[in-house]
């Protein structure tokens, strides 16, 4: 089938796009190409007015503001988490927003690994983002383990990605736990959460996944797939803010299990304020919280999690295929000539929502494109990362990027700037 790579064909892709009513919520996607939202989503109308909301309930309750108004804050990490449970598959019950990525897995590991005799080890992968890491090795020296000797990374055999039966094959004896992304941040790609979950299972294993670059992006069924546990920040493709409160997901078969950091909010709402000196955890998901929510951090989720109800995340999936697809074949037949190598998987079923270019001079590129105001991300090895998000990047924008890459490359525009990446790539 012959590429049409003219705009008017990017135009008639829109006009069909069934998400483009989206695009008007958010300001900044009317002056830049952003393609950095599997790094900080944009902020739309409705995060904004969710924010002011519960600004106003603060300005004008007081305290009371934690049990009156639109949104009362006792319990409105509950109400996000009911909120987020079906972009996961998850039921209401078992997903809570609270703390931070990192945050969120050391507790889940506190809760999760407890090594006993030969079985002392955690599984990860030599591909994950770093904090992760950081965080297993420091729970591994807090049980007084050597992270040297029970952190078991699967090597990577080119440098991009995992070769899963690689995984399933250090699934070993000696194994506590394991600890995978959902999708891999540097080169997109999707693992298959329910065969490795299956795998894990069968040799009496628990397993948890990172879900940073597929929470917003993708439909997932971590209840059905049997996950035991969750994690993921939420200022990603869910939109929810720098620094947004994150998420964490729990198994309805753990529920039983004491938290293994405790905190206030790790109570039951209804003895919470006995103030009682023995804890009586909530009776779900909410018992893995450890203190009080940031209010001023979980507001802009209400109205972003609201336009995810108003979408369905099955049309999300399809068209975040398609823009990436359709940015792949751009690339492949207008950049062919200029040394760029996608490094992502090319079959649908195995792509995160981005698209990564592999290039020698990948720093200086993606300087060059903020310049134009097409707004990239940068990892390394070398990698440009392209996000086209299904709420706000049009096919035309996808096109128009392909293009002032194009001409960059033509013009040799990238060398006007230095090889160095900047503090925050």
């Amino acid at each position: 089938m012959t590429l049409d790579t003219s705009l008017q064909y990017a135009g008639t892709l829109d006009r069909n796009d069934s998400l483009s009513r989206f695009r008007s919520e958010f300001p900044l996607a009317a002056s830049h190409i952003y393609l950095d939202g599997n790094s900080l989503g944009l902020m739309s109308v409705r995060a904004e007015k969710s924010l002011i909301a519960i600004m106003e309930s603060w300005r004008q309750l007081g305290i009371d503001g934690w049990s009156a108004g639109p949104y009362p804050w006792f319990d409105l990490s509950e109400r996000l988490g009911s909120m987020m449970a079906p972009l996961v598959g998850a039921d209401p019950d078992e997903v809570i927003i609270t703390g931070s990525t990192t945050v969120n897995l050391h507790q889940l590991m506190a809760t999760f690994y407890h090594p006993e005799g030969t079985r002392t080890k955690i599984l990860a992968d030599s591909l994950t983002f770093p904090s992760d890491i950081y965080a297993i090795k420091s729970q591994l020296r807090i049980h007084g383990q050597d992270p040297d000797e029970d952190l078991i990374q699967v090597p990577s055999k080119d440098g991009f990605t995992l070769d899963e039966d690689r995984i399933i094959q250090a699934m070993t004896d000696d194994v506590a736990l394991v600890i995978l992304p959902s999708v891999l941040y540097v080169s997109g790609q999707l693992l298959d959460m329910a065969k490795l979950t299956q795998e894990a299972h069968r040799r009496q294993i628990a397993i948890g996944f990172d879900l940073a670059h597929s929470a917003g992006i993708m439909p997932h069924q971590l209840a059905a797939w049997g996950v035991d546990f969750a994690f993921w920040c939420t200022y990603k493709y869910l939109n929810g803010g720098p620094g947004s409160v994150g998420a964490l997901y729990v198994s309805r078969r753990h529920f039983s299990k004491t938290p293994g950091l405790a905190g206030w909010f790790s109570s039951d709402k209804h003895t919470q304020f006995d103030m009682a000196h023995t804890l009586v955890p909530a009776p779900n998901a909410g018992a893995f919280q450890i203190g009080t929510p940031h209010l001023l951090s979980l507001a802009p989720l209400l109205g972003s999690l609201e336009m995810f109800l108003d979408a369905d995340m099955d049309q999300i999936r399809d068209k975040s295929l398609r823009l990436t697809r359709y940015l792949m074949d751009l690339v492949d037949h207008r950049l062919k000539h200029y040394g760029f190598r996608i490094v992502n998987p090319d079959t649908d079923s195995r792509r995160g929502g981005h698209v990564a270019l592999a290039h020698p001079e990948a720093v200086r590129i993606c300087k060059a494109l903020k310049a134009r105001h097409v707004i990239p991300d940068y990892r390394p090895p070398q990698v440009i990362r392209l996000a086209p998000i299904p709420f706000y990047t049009t096919y035309q924008d996808v096109w128009n990027a392909v293009d002032q890459l194009l001409q960059i490359m033509e013009h040799h525009e990238y060398e006007h700037y230095p090889n160095q990446r900047e503090v925050i790539a």
